[in-house]
């Protein structure tokens, strides 16, 4: 070996032996309280659209640029904070994202405009998204391997737990106050994390030594083009009939175009923006591929049970947000078991059978009907959150678990940015189908209703005797046929959602299989028998 290769081996051990002065688990405090902050506010937003929209005289459908504009900027930060983090330094670049997302959430909450709302959600979309992969990498790099089960967990309980705790808060807030609380409740959690991670959060070795090029603008825009149409295409889709309208496939075109010439350029560069080389690695490609199905499975689920609770149900926003709260249990229950499992068990055992769980109680929604009782939604409700509580932490810990200290934040941007690029579609891909189906089952039943269909008449005939004692025989048969049009209604979506909830359940089984391709990596961080 050469002197430079000594000098390289000699750093790569010095920068894995690395640990923080101050115990991991007040860093685990200092990052999470950002994090949890920033994920709750990707959800926390939604169940006060309407009011949003109502108090800054706009449309509901203009006021759900308010939830695409931070989406927008928060993907296109999330896979080049690795970037940012050694060319600003960590510990800075992450206290700045705090600022700025605390700073435009006040700008949020003090907005007299549509207009000012967004650009603010931009900022704040921005600020949030390098928040996760930071944090992430931060608690992967200061915990030692045989530990990294139990902090992954503690990521995982923020990054699961708070999509489920932001409407239920959302609706608490909008109702009994204003939907502005729903943006400043952030700025006493922001300044408080700002002070936690200036204290304690120090950055390692590696980050202090690197020295980054110039900016990879060229990627860096292809990246912004790429994203912010995929985006705006997954948003806006359904509302404008997808490919029928031209601009969702001119948006299209450009999107798969930027995409190809993304993944070309930053391959070809010496120091690009985000290092795709990191999928080389078997595991971390596996793993993404996993993650980006769980986001998929997991935003649509917590999409599907609200939608379906309120409009069919007749549950309010509150409600339905309590209704739900019992998978945040699921998950905080199982977590840290599943956290001490990691280090003990093959890792791909725990996953598969949280696929499992989550693909059980898929198939237990997809048997709910009308007459459904709030118990009943209880435990499919706990499963799904027991389930994604053993997903989560090993699959994060398998999937960095043989990638340097060095490569993790990168890693975590493109981890983080799939998981939520699956969300996207999921969310798209449920409310098409289920607009969709809809509309297919109603067809269908529709064509039973005829008057030669003996159920129909007697039907039909009870319920205008029953009106007649209150209307004239004209409004009562009237009122009739509307009573049964409403049930054909409520059937139809019913369907379509009992059909959403069991494909989700196939995707989530179908993942069980692609678990056994990851290779099982001992606590250590080497791969089973080397």
């Amino acid at each position: 070996m050469t002197d430079s290769g000594r000098a390289s081996a000699a750093t790569d051990i010095s920068h894995e032996q690395w640990r923080p002065r101050v115990n991991p688990w007040i860093i685990t405090v200092s990052v999470l309280l950002a994090t949890f902050m920033e994920i709750l506010d990707t959800s926390i937003a939604v169940v006060a659209l309407p009011h949003i929209a109502g108090n800054l005289s706009a449309t509901t459908d203009e006021a759900t640029w308010v939830l695409t504009s931070y989406l927008i900027a928060n993907a296109i930060i999330l896979p080049a904070s690795g970037w940012f983090a050694i060319y600003f330094g960590r510990k800075r670049f992450l206290i700045a994202c705090i600022a700025i997302f605390t700073v435009s959430s006040f700008i949020c909450g003090a907005a007299t405009s549509l207009g000012m709302l967004v650009v603010a959600r931009i900022f704040q979309g921005a600020g949030g998204g390098a928040l996760q992969p930071l944090s992430q990498a931060i608690l992967l790099e200061s915990f030692p391997p045989q530990k990294r089960g139990m902090a992954m967990a503690a990521f995982g309980i923020g990054v699961v737990v708070a999509p489920i705790v932001g409407p239920t808060l959302g609706g608490w807030l909008t109702d009994d106050y204003s939907w502005r609380w729903a943006f400043y409740i952030n700025i006493p959690v922001g300044a408080l994390a700002i002070y936690l991670n200036h204290k304690f959060v120090e950055d390692p070795p590696y980050i202090k030594s690197a020295k980054p090029g110039s900016i990879d603008a060229v990627g860096f825009g292809l990246m912004v083009l790429a994203l912010g149409t995929l985006q705006v295409i997954l948003d806006k889709g359904q509302l404008e009939g997808w490919f029928e309208a031209p601009w969702i496939r001119w948006f299209t075109a450009i999107s798969i175009t930027s995409t190809v010439l993304f993944v070309i350029w930053e391959l070809s560069i010496k120091e690009p923006i985000v290092n795709l080389r990191v999928f080389l690695n078997r595991n971390f490609a596996v793993g993404t591929i996993l993650m980006t199905l769980l986001g998929i499975t997991l935003y649509s689920t917590v999409t599907l049970q609200p939608l379906f609770l309120q409009e069919l149900m007749g549950y309010t926003a509150l409600m339905s947000g309590l209704a739900v709260s019992p998978r945040g249990l699921g998950s905080i229950t199982l977590m840290p078991l599943v956290g001490f499992l990691t280090g003990a068990i093959d890792n791909r055992l725990l996953i598969g059978f949280g696929f499992l769980l989550l693909g059980t109680s898929l198939f237990l929604l997809g048997n709910v009907n009308l007459d459904v009782a709030p118990v009943n939604m209880l435990w499919p409700t706990v499963l799904t959150g027991a389930g994604l509580g053993c997903i989560f932490v090993p699959l994060t810990t398998l999937s960095m678990g043989m990638l340097k200290k060095q490569e993790m934040g990168n890693a975590s941007g493109l981890f983080n940015l799939m998981r939520n690029v699956g969300g996207s579609i999921g969310i798209s891909a449920v409310t098409t189908f289920l607009a969709r189906g809809a509309q297919t089952h109603q067809a269908a039943l529709a064509a039973h209703i005829t008057p030669e269909n003996p159920g129909y008449q007697i039907r039909i005939e009870n319920l205008r005797k029953y009106l007649e004692t209150y209307f004239d025989p004209v409004e009562a048969t009237r009122r009739a046929q509307g009573i049964i049009y409403g049930e054909l209604q409520r059937q139809s979506l019913l369907w379509a959602f009992v059909e959403n909830f069991r494909m989700l359940a196939f995707i989530s089984l179908g993942c069980i299989a692609i678990v056994f391709l990851l290779k099982s990596v001992k606590a250590q961080g080497r791969p089973m028998g080397h």
